[in-house]
């Protein structure tokens, strides 16, 4: 999964670069366009076509049936039943399609997240550096040694805090001024670990954690590299706001606009490009 992460990551940036000025909604109206027209083509090719253009017209007839014969109580059941069969046959010839559609869609939802769900930081404002460490790097509970190394742009304000219960270390960064900073952390001697912190107003790439290698992990948050298997951290937090929205004055979560309007492109252009759903 790492090799994925490590493929998608720059097309997405690449992708996306363009928009990264505008305002959220703009990037995410036109990928939803494009993830859209992606469907329809692997819908298109992966279905039965002409099943499903039988399956609908059988649909409709039976629609029609109740329509034309509403005061026949025994036609109108006998409609309602073969609607229901044909409904499920068109949800059994539904079904291939989405083996192919899911997968990648999931892909694409896990890159865009990064981009559109976090608000980067700005100068002057501050925000916790958390490294959750993992069980065997602590020895009963006694506070490791860790330094901390930040460039010029960042400052710490205090030293560590120790939570032995969660066996994690914790900083308060300040940020005062834009740019892309890679903050390195020390623990008792191992090889230090970097993490990447955005200070910005543009829509771009935030990873708010840097997690292990697994494939679930990966999955789910796939915005940086995953950390070193050998070595003490098992996880390194920014808190980044989350971002909303704006979509007509309202703020709302990026992902509504994104399926709705996916939607909405889909059947808008399925006549265009000859796909029936």
């Amino acid at each position: 999964m790492s090799y994925v992460n490590a493929a998608l990551r720059p097309l997405f940036d690449l992708l996306l670069a363009p928009f990264a000025g505008l305002p959220t909604i703009v990037s995410v109206v036109v990928v939803s366009l494009l993830t859209a027209i992606l469907m329809l083509v692997v819908f298109k090719h992966t279905s039965n076509q002409t099943a499903l253009a039988d399956v609908k017209r059988r649909i409709h007839a039976g629609l029609f049936e109740i329509r034309l014969f509403n005061d026949d109580l025994r036609a109108i059941l006998r409609a309602q039943s073969e609607i229901l069969r044909t409904n499920l046959t068109y949800l059994k010839l539904s079904l291939w399609p989405m083996v192919w559609i899911l997968p990648p869609l999931v892909l694409v939802i896990a890159q865009l997240q990064f981009h559109y769900g976090y608000e980067g930081l700005r100068p002057g404002q501050s925000t916790l550096l958390e490294v959750d460490l993992k069980a065997g790097a602590v020895q009963d509970g006694v506070r490791p040694a860790a330094t901390l190394d930040l460039p010029d742009g960042l400052r710490a304000e205090g030293r560590e805090v120790w939570v032995p219960a969660e066996s994690q270390l914790a900083w308060r960064l300040a940020a005062d001024a834009a740019g892309d900073y890679a903050v390195k952390v020390t623990v008792d001697g191992a090889e230090s670990v970097s993490k990447t912190v955005r200070v910005t107003d543009r829509t771009v790439r935030l990873s708010p954690v840097r997690v292990d290698p697994s494939f679930l992990s990966q999955l789910i948050f796939p915005a940086e590299p995953a950390l070193p298997t050998d070595g003490p951290v098992q996880a390194i937090h920014v808190a980044y706001e989350d971002r909303a929205v704006s979509v007509l004055g309202l703020g709302m979560h990026w992902m509504i606009p994104f399926f709705v309007l996916s939607i909405a492109f889909a059947f808008a252009l399925r006549g265009w490009m000859k796909v029936t759903i």
